[in-house]
């Protein structure tokens, strides 16, 4: 089954034909300013993907909160123009083809369960560590969307009096830091100075780690997942996996009658995520094709 892929981001929109085994012929457009240009810029894409090919569908990986059943993206992005109207009907009359798009974190879960690090797993926690913290909650292998297409939003829960996004993200870290110090620094440098002996530094960093092991340890306990998956660009870093399961010894000795330690990978896919959850999501919503 050819498809036509995309993935909507806030500065750039990625492009692939799906041949029925791989990504293919990808590039990209840089994301247009309005709305009119928005529908132009897909519409030539998916018509030059079309040419020479027998194309059964669109699949999009999009920001926001979709919701499949109504054809809106509920919520609210970088690309404010995309929301609140039903976007799917109106896309579909310019593509000439069947639909289906997923939000984006729910799209790179799904491309792990298909065929990366996930592969075989029924119940699956995907954490993404970004400027926020997203994710995803996979079930029998589909997306737990929640009753108001709240699944995976975990930066939202509370720890400490403040939420996950602003102690589980290396970004707020670095801010922190900044408050503490009046310098102002990346991510990546506070993880350098905290190995070289920055107090400081290795304070905000071991926060953040001790963040994300009780941020995993209450989601092992409440939704109890077979796998924990890290994605965003802090997951490339090696000191992550065991900085979090250093801080996971101390959540067990403060809970002793806790027994299931979660097991934690990080995700396989990178840039590519996102295209590839859109088809697995394309194939379960119309298995007939």
């Amino acid at each position: 089954m050819e498809l036509a892929v995309i993935d909507i981001g806030g500065t750039s929109i990625k492009f692939a034909r799906w041949d029925g085994e791989q990504l293919q012929d990808r590039f990209a457009e840089p994301t247009p300013k309005d709305l009119a240009g928005f529908y132009d810029c897909l519409t030539e894409a998916v018509a030059k993907m079309k040419a020479g090919h027998d194309l059964k569908g669109v699949a999009i990986s999009s920001p926001g909160a979709v919701n499949q059943a109504t054809g809106v993206i509920e919520g609210a992005s970088a690309l404010p123009y995309i929301h609140n109207f039903p976007i799917q009907p109106e896309l579909e009359q310019r593509f000439g083809l069947p639909m289906a798009f997923e939000n984006d974190a729910n799209c790179a879960a799904l491309a792990e369960v298909k065929s990366g690090a996930a592969v075989g797993k029924n119940r699956v926690a995907m954490l993404v560590l970004g400027t926020g913290v997203g994710g995803a909650l996979i079930a029998d292998g589909k997306v737990e969307h929640g009753a108001h297409l709240l699944g995976g939003e975990f930066g939202f829960m509370l720890q400490n009096g403040r939420s996950v996004s602003e102690q589980a993200t290396v970004v707020h870290r670095a801010e922190a830091y900044a408050k503490r110090t009046g310098e102002e620094i990346t991510g990546e440098e506070m993880f350098q100075r905290a190995a070289n002996g920055d107090r400081v530094a290795h304070e905000e960093v071991e926060g953040f780690y001790e963040s994300l092991a009780q941020v995993i340890f209450n989601l092992q306990y409440s939704y109890d997942p077979e796998l924990f998956l890290l994605g965003g660009g802090v997951s490339r870093n090696p000191e992550l996996l065991p900085g979090i399961e250093r801080h996971m010894v101390n959540v067990f000795k403060a809970i002793e009658i806790a027994s299931q330690h979660p097991v934690i990978k990080i995700c396989h896919y990178a840039e590519a995520a996102n295209l590839i959850g859109a088809v697995a999501n394309f194939e379960q919503r119309y298995p007939e094709k």
